[in-house]
C-alpha cells in the first residue's frame, strides 16, 4: 500500500531554502535545482520503505543572465527496499518564469532499487534561455573568428577580423538523459544510458551577415556543416561509477569517480557521426578525524573530450557544463569553450566556530581552466591555464545532514568576478 506523507514546512522556511540556494553567476537551471533540493536532505533521516514524501518549494532566484527567477518546485524521496540494506531515492521537479521572458523546466531522478543492486539516473530539461559566448579556447586568442592576418571564407564571402566582445544566444533547448546502471560490487556499477540535446530557435544578437559580422558560433557552425539555428546530439553512453562518499551533500572522506564514453549516431536523430569522453574524479581528505564539523581537503578534477568527428557548437564542452554548473567559480557559464576541456579544483573547507547555534565554516580555493580550439585558432589543450580562486563562509542550516548555505566571492582573469550563494559544497 502506497503512502503519502508532506512534510511540515512554514512559508518562511520555504523562502529561505529558495533564497539560500541563488547562485548569482551561475546558469539558470542549476539554481532551479539546488532550490529544490534543499528540503529532500533534510528529510531524508524520517523516510521508511514504501513512503513517498512530498515538500513543494517556492523558486527564487536572479542573475544577469536571466534576470529574476520565480515559480515553484517539489522534491520526493521514496526507498524502494528496507533503509538498512537500500539507498533513498530522490527525485527534483522544478518549473520557473523570469523577468526576461524566459521558461525553465526539469525532472531529476537518482534512483535505487532494492538492496542497491541498480541505479537510475535522469535527467529531463526544458530550456527558454539565453547564455554569452566567448568563441573556441582559452588564452588571448580564444575570443577570435581566425587568427591575426588569417581570413575565413563562407559562400564566396570573406570575413576577417575579431569579435572580442560577449556573444549573447537565445535559444530553446531541451534535454533528455538516462542512465541505467547494476552495482558489480561494494560502491562500483557499470551501465548504459541514452541521451538527448535539442536546441531550437538558436539566436546570434550580434550576427549581422550583411554587413560582415560574423558570431563565433556562426562561424564553427557553417565551417563544421551544422545548421546555425538548430542543432541535435542524440546517442548512447557506457558508465562507470565508483562512490564511496560519506555523503553526498557534505562529503568529508571518500571519493567520487565517472567514465563516461557517448557515441551519437545519425541513425540515431544526430545531425553528425560523433564521440565524446567525460572523465571525472573528487577525493576528500579528513584532516581533523573525531571532530563533529572535520576539516577537509577537497580536490576535483574532470576532462571532457570530443574523441571523434564533430559536435554543435553549443554542445561543446565549456565552463559550467558539470551537472550542476559549479566549475569555473570566478567565470560565466560558457566563458571558455572547445573541442577538448580539462578543470581542476581545490578547496580547504575549516571550522571555525558558531554563532547563535549555527556552526560556521570558512574556505578558500581555487581552479585552473583550459580548453582547445582546433581549426583557425590552433589552441591546444593546456596551452593557456585560465585561474580562478575565491574564499567564502559556510553556515550550517541542517545539522542532521550537514547542509551548508555558502557564500563565495570568486576572481578569475579579464577583470571576471562572481558572488554566489548557494546551498550544499561546490563538489
Amino acid at each position: 500500500m502506497l503512502n503519502m506523507k508532506f512534510k511540515k514546512t512554514t512559508i518562511s522556511q520555504l523562502l529561505l531554502a529558495s533564497l539560500c540556494s541563488t547562485p548569482l553567476l551561475a546558469n539558470a537551471e542549476a539554481e532551479t535545482e539546488t532550490a529544490v533540493a534543499a528540503p529532500t536532505a533534510a528529510a531524508s533521516n524520517e523516510l521508511v520503505a514504501n513512503e513517498l514524501y512530498l515538500t513543494p518549494v517556492p523558486v527564487l532566484g536572479y542573475n544577469p543572465a536571466n534576470g529574476t527567477i520565480y515559480g515553484v518546485g517539489a522534491s520526493a524521496s521514496y526507498y524502494f527496499g528496507e533503509p538498512e540494506k537500500t539507498k533513498v531515492s530522490n527525485m527534483l521537479v522544478g518549473v520557473a518564469k523570469t523577468s526576461l521572458g524566459q521558461t525553465i523546466a526539469l525532472f531529476k531522478s537518482t534512483a535505487f532499487s532494492d538492496n542497491n543492486g541498480w541505479a537510475f539516473l535522469g535527467d529531463w530539461r526544458y530550456l527558454d534561455s539565453s547564455q554569452p559566448t566567448y568563441g573556441l579556447g582559452t588564452g588571448p586568442q580564444s575570443s577570435k573568428l581566425v587568427t591575426s592576418g588569417q581570413d575565413i571564407e563562407y559562400d564566396d564571402n570573406i570575413y576577417s577580423g575579431t569579435l572580442d566582445e560577449e556573444q549573447m544566444m537565445e535559444y530553446q533547448y531541451t534535454r533528455f538523459y538516462e542512465t541505467v546502471l547494476k552495482r558489480i560490487t561494494g560502491d562500483w556499477y557499470l551501465g548504459l544510458g541514452y541521451h538527448l540535446d535539442y536546441y531550437q530557435n538558436i539566436e546570434d544578437n550580434l550576427l549581422d551577415v550583411a554587413n560582415g559580422v560574423i558570431t563565433s558560433h556562426y562561424a564553427y557552425s557553417i565551417e563544421h556543416g551544422f545548421d546555425p539555428t538548430e542543432s541535435t546530439l542524440s546517442g548512447t553512453s557506457v558508465n562507470a561509477m565508483l562512490d564511496s562518499r560519506d555523503s553526498s551533500i557534505n562529503p568529508s572522506e571518500g571519493q567520487y569517480a565517472l567514465a563516461s564514453y557517448r557515441y551519437n549516431a545519425e541513425f540515431l536523430g544526430s545531425d553528425q557521426d560523433s564521440s565524446t569522453l567525460w572523465l571525472e574524479y573528487r577525493k576528500f581528505l579528513n584532516l581533523t578525524p573525531g571532530k563533529v564539523y572535520p576539516d577537509v581537503l577537497a580536490f576535483w578534477t574532470f576532462g571532457n573530450f570530443v574523441t571523434s568527428g564533430d559536435v554543435p557548437y553549443l554542445d561543446l564542452p565549456a565552463t559550467g557544463y558539470d551537472q550542476y554548473a559549479r566549475s569555473g567559480a570566478g567565470y560565466v557559464q560558457g566563458r571558455f569553450r572547445g573541442q577538448d576541456f580539462a578543470y581542476l579544483g581545490l578547496e580547504y573547507r575549516k571550522h571555525l566556530g558558531s554563532m547563535w547555534s549555527v556552526p560556521v565554516g570558512g574556505v578558500v580555493f581555487g581552479n585552473a581552466t583550459t580548453a582547445s580550439a582546433t581549426g583557425h585558432n590552433d589552441i591546444s589543450l593546456g596551452e593557456h591555464i585560465e585561474p580562478g580562486y575565491g574564499a567564502g563562509l559556510r553556515f550550517m542550516l541542517q545539522k542532521k545532514t550537514n547542509t551548508n548555505l555558502g557564500i563565495d566571492f570568486a576572481v578569475g582573469n579579464y577583470q571576471s568576478s562572481a558572488l554566489y550563494v548557494r546551498l550544499n559544497e561546490n563538489f
